[in-house]
């Protein structure tokens, strides 16, 4: 397989040529949003919902379900739509209760005429939040999903998070691969924690392999909060993520979120640190610039002014459903994340 070099050129061109609605080039975009516990108001027996509950402690009801739909859905909405109109092909998301909530979602008057359908299995976290993928049939359609178990020995004890989602399917006649990842937290400390991040890391590289044993030019996108940053053992030494096209060999992946991250842009923050946790992360087969299906064009955050705390301790972070247990109608404590995918017409 060949090296693959940017050409600069071409991607000045690409953008005119998108931007300008011109024949030359057909885009599609893809996304990941952490939506900030989406939990519903009524008791899942499945789940750790009690915080969010009218009697639990963030006193979670309808009214406050309703509004934190509609702004999800206004997020959403508007993700990628400088360059593809009919916004976003595919979304991952993380930190859901249950399938009624994204079937709620996808109801939202700012993104129903999108018909988004929806990818879920139910997860064994604790805290009882899952991933699931939202897809416009009229741009993909699955062939095949099911959820890559994550579970841990800690202490003598089994302990389960998020699965990963892998999907399979037909993007515009592409084959595409699709992994959504949420994986744990750092709880306990990042250095304490990180193998159990590796261990989702190489969960997604055993998975990835397997495909290029039958397909080494197969397109995957690894998305999803991987809790840890661009420049991390699990995203770097575990899953092979390189920083730079040219760098990337065939048995590795490119990270075009490095560079914002060494940059210091971010997703979310914490103690006044950015990270960037959000990624998407891709296989080499979306890297060819000559071939006649999509190829990788841009990677970007989606951090908008009305996204973003705009006062009090938490000014210039992202702007959340609840600051501690006050709820004040925010949107999620991460940014949003998209890719574009381009191909010759």
């Amino acid at each position: 397989m060949k090296k693959y070099i940017l050409n600069v050129l071409l991607f000045t061109l690409l953008t005119y040529s998108i931007q300008a609605q011109e024949s030359n080039f057909k885009a599609i975009s893809i996304g990941f949003y952490n939506l900030e516990n989406l939990f519903d108001y009524e008791h899942d027996t499945l789940k750790n919902d009690y915080e969010f509950l009218p009697s639990g402690k963030r006193a979670w009801n309808e009214d406050r379900y309703r509004e934190k739909l509609a702004n999800m859905a206004y997020v959403i909405s508007q993700i990628g739509t400088d360059v593809t109109p009919a916004g976003l092909s595919i979304l991952g998301v993380a930190e859901i209760e249950n399938r009624r909530v994204l079937e709620d979602l996808v109801k939202q008057s700012t993104i129903a005429d999108r018909n988004y359908q929806i990818v879920h299995y139910e997860s064994p976290d604790y805290r009882g939040i899952d991933v699931g993928l939202l897809y416009n049939p009229s741009h993909f359609t699955p062939t095949a999903s099911k959820p890559i178990p994550l579970d841990f020995i800690e202490d003598g004890d089994t302990l389960f998070t998020r699965e990963i989602l892998a999907v399979e399917g037909i993007l515009d006649g592409d084959s595409m691969h699709i992994l959504v990842n949420h994986w744990p937290s750092r709880r306990g400390g990042e250095k304490r924690s990180a193998p159990k991040r590796n261990q989702g890391a190489q969960a997604c590289k055993d998975y990835i392999d397997s495909l290029k044993l039958i397909n080494p030019d197969v397109k995957v996108i690894v998305m999803g909060d991987l809790n840890d940053d661009p420049s991390s053992e699990s995203v770097r030494s575990y899953l092979l993520a390189e920083t730079r096209v040219k760098d990337t060999e065939p048995h590795e992946m490119f990270n075009p979120m490095y560079d914002y991250y060494r940059r210091g842009l971010g997703s979310n923050a914490y103690r006044d640190n950015w990270s960037l946790f959000d990624q998407l992360i891709i296989s080499p087969g979306l890297l060819d610039q000559e071939q006649d299906g999509y190829f990788y064009y841009k990677a970007l955050i989606f951090n908008k002014k009305f996204l973003i705390q705009r006062t009090g301790q938490y000014k210039g972070y992202p702007f959340r459903t609840f600051s501690f247990d006050k709820y004040q109608a925010g949107y999620s404590d991460h940014f949003p994340v998209y890719l574009y995918l381009v191909k010759k017409v």
